[in-house]
Parts: structure tokens; sequence; C-alpha cells
């Protein structure tokens, strides 16, 4: 929902407009001065809020500056709670997922924000060390959704052993239980790759950068997981000569 949405009450509208004032801006004076270079004072002074209230919406400088992703990432999380299983492969669910969640986004206010938050990425290491934290998070999060809420295909029965195995917190399961939960697992990092690999080549573009071009981007690369899981190594001719 955008701020100006009439369905929200009027806090949560205003709520919503200095959340999107305080990434903006955040953006703009991070790509001019640099991310190390502007303190979180100058950041709420410029847009006269408090860092109370900028602690509100936001952990830390690294938290306001990923928001773009981390919002298409937490839209992810609320589609796959109602999306239907339709009985696909579990890597296909999860990218119809991702690609109801980027169709959710601000048409082309987000994809602005996106890329000025990746450029801006590519010279703050701590925000890749955020992403890095963030992407777990959602990524146990999905997993948890996707064993509470879908029946998937029993584990092959010569792939696992007949007694318990562990299952972290979740304590003790059997190991048909701990590989269905490691092909989750695998599936939502395939997923994430791919939407990294996509991310990476529409951010590089030299112009183009819509919501619609990411989604044709992530749909070419996830087309190619097939390919990447079936394809062998061969020795190069040169190699093979010696």
């Amino acid at each position: 929902m955008t701020p100006e949405n009439p369905v929200l009450p009027l806090r949560e509208r205003k709520k919503l407009r200095t959340r999107q004032a305080l990434i903006d801006t955040a953006l703009e004076l991070f790509g001019e001065r640099g991310f190390d270079r502007v303190t979180l004072d100058q950041l709420c002074e410029a847009v006269e809020v408090s860092k109370r209230t900028f602690f509100r919406a936001f952990s830390s400088k690294e938290d306001v500056a990923a928001a773009p992703t981390q919002d298409l990432w937490t839209a992810f999380l609320e589609v796959l709670e109602d999306h239907p299983p339709q009985g696909r492969p579990l890597v296909s669910l999860y990218e119809e997922v991702l690609v109801e969640a980027i169709a959710l986004m601000p048409r082309e206010i987000w994809a602005q924000r996106v890329l000025a938050s990746r450029r801006l990425a590519a010279d703050t290491p701590s925000m890749d060390a955020h992403g890095l934290a963030f992407c777990n998070r959602v990524s146990e999060e999905a997993a948890a959704v996707t064993a509470r809420r879908f029946a998937l295909d029993p584990a092959r029965k010569d792939a696992v052993e007949k007694e318990p195995v562990k299952r972290g917190a979740a304590g003790e399961g059997t190991a048909e239980e701990g590989v269905a939960a490691l092909r989750i697992r695998l599936a939502l990092d395939m997923l994430v790759s791919a939407f990294h690999q996509a991310l990476a080549a529409w951010v590089a573009q030299p112009a183009g950068h819509t919501r619609e071009d990411l989604t044709r981007r992530l749909r070419a690369t996830c087309a190619e997981l097939p390919g990447a899981l079936a394809v062998t190594a061969e020795p190069r001719v040169e190699d093979a000569a010696r």
C-alpha cells in the first residue's frame, strides 16, 4: 500500500510517509556524500524527525539504505502465506511468489530506489553484511511457512537413514522430514541466488530499470537453474591434449 492509500488510518499513512521520506533522503544523501560521511543525526535533521522516530522504522543506517530490496522480500513472505501450491516444483513456486511480490512494489519509484540502493551497496561493505543477515532471516521464515502450509513429496527412501535425525531447535524428526527441510532450504537458496544474479545484471544495464525488466531477468535466470544442475564438466581441448 502507498502512504496515500485511504484504506489505512491517518496515523498509519503518516508513518508510511515518514518511512518513505527517510528512505529517499538517506539514499540521496548517501549517494551524494558517501555512506560513512552522513551521520544518523544529519539524516534525521534533513527529514525533520527525531532519532526515536527513525528507530521505530529502521534498526540502522544499513537498514534504511537496504530498505527497497528488504521491502520486496517482506512482501515475498506475505504472498507466500496465501499462495496456492498448484502441485508445481518448489523452486518454481518460489519464483511465482517473488514475481507477484515484485508486482506489488510501487512501479517507478521502487525501481529507482533499488537502483540507488544497490549502487550504494557496491561501495559499502557493511550493507552487504547487513543484507546477508537479513537474507538468512527471510530464508528461515520462508522455510517455516513452507513446512507449515505445504505437503511436500516424500523424501526418497534410499536417500535417508531410518533412525531419527536432529532438526535443530525444532527437536528430533524422521530422516524423511530432515531431507524435506534440507530441500526447502536448497530451493530457497537457488531462488535467492537467481534473484541476485538477475538483480546484478539489471543494475549493470545502461537503461530500462523497471519492475518489468527485473521480472524478465529473474524469469530468464530461473529458467537456467535446471541446466545449471545438469551441466557436466568436461576437460578443455587444450587440457586433454597434454
